[in-house]
């Protein structure tokens, strides 16, 4: 389909191409008086995304003879399945058939993508589609732990991701839902139950079940940093983890489970979260327990008491659990068998090419979806063309994610695929858009296209026929993230390896004294930002270039703006800190020469910390402003109530402030304020002593 200039995602299973074109100038779309809701909603949703994307206003006809697009339902012919669809394009008639709406929507969402717009119309290449999916589930995780979307953003995340085929968005909202059952736990300016009702039956539309994720036996600061709920965490000390021998822990999720659960009507499964434990097993009665049944018992004892409740309230449970990982433990289940109707949607990093633990769950009885490899969690944006482990480049997420969906994709073994998006770093969730569309892709074909053309045709796909360099653009991001984990102290955040950058030393006493080690201690670092001061700036002309062009989803280019320029404030930082050790040196060495121009140089750099430190609240501020079209505050507060911050053992970048300040927190206590301040002070003791 390539060659036709055709950039369709997912790629369907089977094309043939004929080449006589089917024109839509003056076409009309067949709306018989038997249509179902769902089929009103397809036809009506096509007709919007023609005239948005095409300018076409098509119209529709109760009259077959006068149509010549046609949605036809045919409940007999099982060879594609429910989802699966198929498309015939002639000169006179544009024909889509499936089995069930669901296949009647996907259908749609491939035609919009055939749609070319020649110098004088707009045309559909002839040809003939069958398409069905490899995975019949294909979800993305949509992670708002540490930020709260706009109602408006929601569902055009609905609407991006069913142009894609996802079925499941699990969302992760902790405390974006104002619980009614203990409403101190909600966020100030949480989404209401009536509100997360609506978007759940905003996306059964799209075809798209939302499925809750209220994190349970970890995750749970949310929650325990409250003083009302101490009680029940595993050790005193961290508000990360539930005890799951307490009673009260039980009481206190089932509550909010429930209204999970009600706030979703109709989806099929919940999700309880519950990974990174670090404290299980850690209190005295929970290790007592482990002895009876090992540590992984004790996690697969909660498991099972939320399982049974949730049950009751009709749901299937999706849980951070390995296939078989219950045995593949460093403290292995004994005395006990996990319930066979969980749903296991964690990573296998242990797994053998042939999924044999895979293998083994799904024949003991347990729906198992394929865990997509997490992108990373890299600050900044996401490592995908390469990433960095001890200091050695590798392949990265997109090439990962490829290589392995197309092997789950093609084994018939999974029920499922999850995509995680993790807002430990405090992304934007746009920045996620290509990792999530790759698994839509792959998980829904895994035979083709090959990885190169299915890049390519990402960026033209999404970003429209008129969008240039943007592989270029992600490159530079990707590298430029590296760049600004690896500066001043943010390394020693979460991951905790040791770094600091120093403020040049100030100038003291009556001949300007000073340590002359900056430039000597950071030139290596230097010569880094130097580059990468250069390469922002590409990144930021690209971004410039594609703005002034009529590119589709333009807001993500500015979001990405927004961060380039953070990584190139950082190394214009570092050159700022070396010329400032220059300035200081040259008054130093005036001060022997002429009192008048060694303290134009201080001034000289003064004004050089004066502009650092606007140029740094001016990026930032721009940054909160384009988020802010899409997103609430963080960390909001409202006049009825206040937004209670606390960190936690994790220590996620993007928890680092409870406002968005965590992109430019390392330039805040690098110190520059309080040199100024001393700067200040040093300048006016000069004056006084050398100008009465």
């Amino acid at each position: 389909m390539s060659r036709l200039g055709l950039d369709v995602i997912p790629y369907p299973q089977e094309v043939t191409v004929d080449g006589t074109p089917f024109y839509l100038k003056g076409a009309k779309v067949y709306q018989s008086g038997n249509l179902n809701e769902e089929e009103e909603f397809i036809i009506e949703n096509l007709l919007t995304e023609l005239h948005d994307g095409f300018g076409l206003s098509l119209s529709t006809s109760t009259s077959a003879r006068n149509s010549n697009i046609f949605f036809k339902i045919n409940k007999e012919n099982n060879t594609l399945g429910k989802q699966g669809y198929t498309i015939r394009i002639t000169p006179d008639e544009v024909t889509i058939e499936a089995q069930s709406s669901t296949g009647l929507f996907y259908g749609s969402q491939t035609l919009v993508q055939l749609v070319k717009q020649g110098d004088a119309s707009t045309y559909i290449p002839g040809m003939t589609i069958s398409d069905w999916p490899d995975i019949e589930e294909r979800a993305v995780h949509y992670d708002t732990k540490h930020h709260q979307d706009k109602k408006s953003y929601v569902k055009k995340f609905i609407r991006d991701m069913a142009r894609y085929k996802i079925n499941i968005i699990v969302w992760e909202w902790e405390d974006k839902l104002a619980y009614e059952t203990h409403p101190d736990i909600g966020a100030p300016g949480a989404f209401t139950k009536e509100e997360m009702i609506e978007f759940t039956e905003y996306a059964k539309k799209y075809h798209i079940q939302l499925v809750p994720l209220v994190q349970g036996l970890g995750h749970v600061s949310f929650i325990l940093k409250w003083p009302q709920y101490h009680h029940l965490r595993e050790i005193e000390a961290s508000a990360w983890e539930f005890c799951p021998l307490k009673e009260g822990t039980y009481d206190l999720l089932f509550d909010l489970w429930k209204e999970a659960v009600e706030v979703t009507p109709g989806s099929k499964y919940i999700h309880i979260g519950s990974d990174e434990t670090f404290e299980l097993a850690h209190c005295y009665e929970c290790k007592a327990k482990a002895q009876e049944i090992g540590a992984s018992g004790v996690y697969h004892y909660f498991v099972e008491k939320a399982n049974a409740y949730l049950k009751t309230l009709g749901r299937e449970v999706m849980v951070w659990e390995r296939p078989m990982g219950w045995e593949m433990s460093n403290s292995p289940i004994k005395n006990m068998t996990p319930d066979t109707s969980l749903v296991l949607t964690e990573s296998y990093d242990y797994e053998e090419p042939d999924f044999q633990y895979a293998k083994k769950a799904k024949d003991l009885g347990y729906t198992v979806f394929a865990y997509d490899p997490n992108p990373g969690i890299e600050m900044g944006f996401l490592p995908y063309f390469y990433s960095e482990r001890g200091g050695i480049n590798q392949t990265g997420s997109l090439q990962n994610s490829y290589e392995f969906l197309k092997a789950t994709a093609q084994s018939g073994i999974f029920d499922g695929m999850i995509n995680t998006s993790w807002d430990d770093s405090g992304h934007h969730n746009q920045a996620w858009i290509l990792s999530f569309v790759t698994s839509a892709a792959f998980s829904w074909n895994g035979n083709k296209p090959d990885l190169a053309e299915f890049t390519h045709s990402f960026f033209r796909n999404y970003y429209g026929k008129n969008s240039t360099e943007l592989i270029e653009l992600f490159e530079l991001l990707n590298e430029g993230a590296y760049y600004y984990m690896s500066t001043l102290e943010r390394k020693v955040w979460h991951w905790g390896d040791v770094g600091k950058t120093h403020m040049p030393d100030l100038p003291r006493a009556e001949n300007i004294e000073y340590d002359p080690f900056w430039n000597r201690e950071y030139k290596e670092m230097l010569t880094y930002s130097r580059r990468m001061e250069k390469k922002m700036y590409r990144a930021i002309q690209i971004i410039n270039n594609n703005l002034a062009e009529k590119i589709e989803n333009a807001y993500d280019l500015r979001v990405f703006k927004t961060v380039a320029e953070v990584i190139r404030n950082t190394a214009l930082t570092y050159r700022d800190l070396s010329k400032l050790e220059y300035l200081i040196r040259d008054a130093h060495r005036n001060h022997y020469v002429s009192h008048k121009t060694a303290l134009d140089y201080l001034f000289q750099a003064k004004d050089l910390v004066e502009t650092a430190i606007n140029r740094k609240e001016e990026i930032y501020e721009n940054m909160v402003s384009v988020w802010e079209e899409t997103r609430l505050p963080k960390g909001l507060s409202t006049r009825e109530k206040d937004y209670f911050f606390q960190q936690d053992r994790a220590r996620h970048f993007a928890n680092r402030t409870p406002d968005m300040r965590y992109w430019v927190y390392d330039e805040d206590i690098l110190g520059m304020e309080k040199y100024l301040v001393e700067l200040n002070e040093y300048i006016s003791f000069y004056k006084k002593m050398y100008f009465h």
